[in-house]
């Protein structure tokens, strides 16, 4: 409990906010020769908030961990989606690491890595399919499948414990990890496949390609 004593305390947090300035000034990086994207570190703090406030939704609450939230890991795919998978994944593990000082809870720190800033993070490698047809919906259900297997090989290797009779450690964290994802993606999917809103996000990516640094 050593670490979780750790980021409990004052100087734990500190060092989590440190590694979070750390990650947005990666996002303003655009590259050697290249002009700093000061509008892709703006966007991305409002993507970045708006998923913490929607993480605090939430609809229901699992018994060992995970949720049903009001739609939380969409802001992470559209920070990809519109930037690229490297700064969605930073903006990914931003939003991990902040889960990380309001909900904290470590054994060990490859689950903290794979429960935290990298399960958050996969979403962002969504980001691959933003080019093409319905993209953000592809990258969606692709993001939620990549943030599945993290959580899926974290209850694997340190939650294995608390299978029920006639459940392994893989079969168990299978179930029980995509029964609060799937129900979440599914409800999300129906949500950007509604034309209004699937034609908003498409014209906020034209909007943001058209102000990008050349």
């Amino acid at each position: 409990m050593e670490l979780q004593a750790f980021f409990d305390s004052a100087i734990g947090q500190i060092t989590i906010v440190v590694v979070i300035l750390i990650l947005f000034g990666v996002i303003l990086y655009s590259g050697k020769g290249k002009p700093m994207d000061t509008k892709a570190v703006a966007v991305s703090a409002v993507l970045v908030a708006l998923s913490i406030i929607l993480n605090q939704l939430v609809i229901f609450r699992m018994p060992q961990g995970g949720s049903i939230t009001a739609f939380s890991m969409v802001p992470i795919v559209l920070c990809a989606y519109f930037f690229g998978v490297r700064r969605g994944l930073m903006a990914g593990m931003c939003v991990g690491l902040i889960d990380l000082i309001f909900n904290p809870y470590v054994i060990h720190p490859v689950q903290m890595l794979l429960d935290y800033p990298l399960a958050f993070g996969a979403l962002a490698f969504g980001g691959i399919f933003a080019a093409q047809k319905n993209g953000l919906i592809k990258g969606y259900i692709f993001g939620v499948a990549c943030r599945y297997v993290c959580a899926v090989l974290s209850g694997v290797i340190f939650f294995g414990a608390y299978a029920p009779e006639g459940f392994s450690a893989l079969t168990w964290s299978l179930w029980y990890n995509l029964t609060y994802l799937a129900v979440e993606g599914a409800i999300t999917v129906v949500l950007l496949c509604i034309p209004q809103v699937k034609n908003l996000f498409g014209r906020l990516k034209q909007q943001v390609n058209a102000a990008k640094p050349q």
